[in-house]
């Protein structure tokens, strides 16, 4: 991480602003500081991406209290063109002053946009959307761009980053928030305990999705009751019916990464 924010430090001498881009569904907690304070000299849009796996009156209370920062705010599905051209368009509205600067100097070249944020937000899956056309590598978990990479489009030039984390968690809710997303190496999270901290939350803040997904009727019960009733209803048992908590810890994540839990924005 402290390798790529440096080359993200190295770079921003050649480009005109920047798409950070966010997940929708914890804006805040996929809001890294640190890049933040890199970009502060710089024209900024933030991009909440995967709104279509969010709740949407969540998202529009988000875009609000963005603007009231000062941060421009849109939020978009990658998967959807419409979404993608006013993404185009709004690019070139926020770069206006410069350009016309450029344009009185007879100066016309591509605008130089960096693409950023925390693993897995889908970075460079919107550089594919905005190119037409897949350019970049793209994948389902943390960690797939490894280096800087150009894409050249008509009029615009892209800078693909890799995703970078804060070095340290003050808010450990927005760490566990991250982990439900995949936005840290699974090679290093605990799905049991993943599962039981989205338990405990979701069945206080969101016990309408977790009634609606799991037919769990009793959500007073304890958080390891609910879990022991969802392996039950979801056929995770091994021999002797012992729980397969390892199984069922892995779908339930896998049930909220793929929106099939619901619509929610955590933070």
């Amino acid at each position: 991480m402290t390798a790529a924010v440096r080359m993200m430090e190295d770079s921003l001498k050649c480009v005109d602003g920047v798409l950070l881009i966010l997940d929708a569904r914890a804006p805040r907690a996929s809001l890294n500081p640190k890049l933040g304070k890199l970009f502060e000299n710089k024209k900024i849009l933030y991009v909440l991406n995967k709104s279509d796996l969010a709740d949407e009156e969540g998202v529009k209370r988000t875009i609000s209290e963005f603007r009231k920062e000062g941060k421009e705010t849109v939020s978009l599905s990658a998967t959807n063109k419409s979404a993608i051209d006013n993404l185009y368009n709004k690019i070139f509205v926020m770069l206006k002053e410069k350009l016309d600067r450029n344009k009185e100097k007879g100066v016309f070249k591509p605008v130089r946009i960096m693409v950023a944020g925390i693993p897995n937000t889908g970075k460079s899956t919107i550089i594919n959307a905005l190119s037409g056309g897949k350019k970049t590598v793209t994948g389902d978990k943390a960690g797939v761009t490894k280096g800087k990479q150009w894409v050249r489009l008509k009029d615009m030039d892209l800078l693909d980053t890799p995703g970078t984390m804060p070095p340290a968690f003050q808010n450990q809710t927005y760490a566990v928030h991250l982990a439900y997303l995949g936005s840290m190496n699974d090679a290093n999270i605990d799905f049991e305990d993943l599962a039981f901290e989205f338990i405990s939350e979701f069945k206080v803040r969101f016990p309408e999705l977790i009634k609606n997904k799991y037919g769990i009727e009793n959500l007073d019960a304890e958080p390891i009751d609910i879990f022991n009733e969802i392996c039950v209803k979801r056929g995770f048992l091994m021999k002797g019916g012992e729980y397969d908590y390892a199984r069922c810890s892995k779908a339930i994540i896998d049930d909220f990464r793929k929106g099939r839990t619901g619509k929610v924005v955590l933070d």
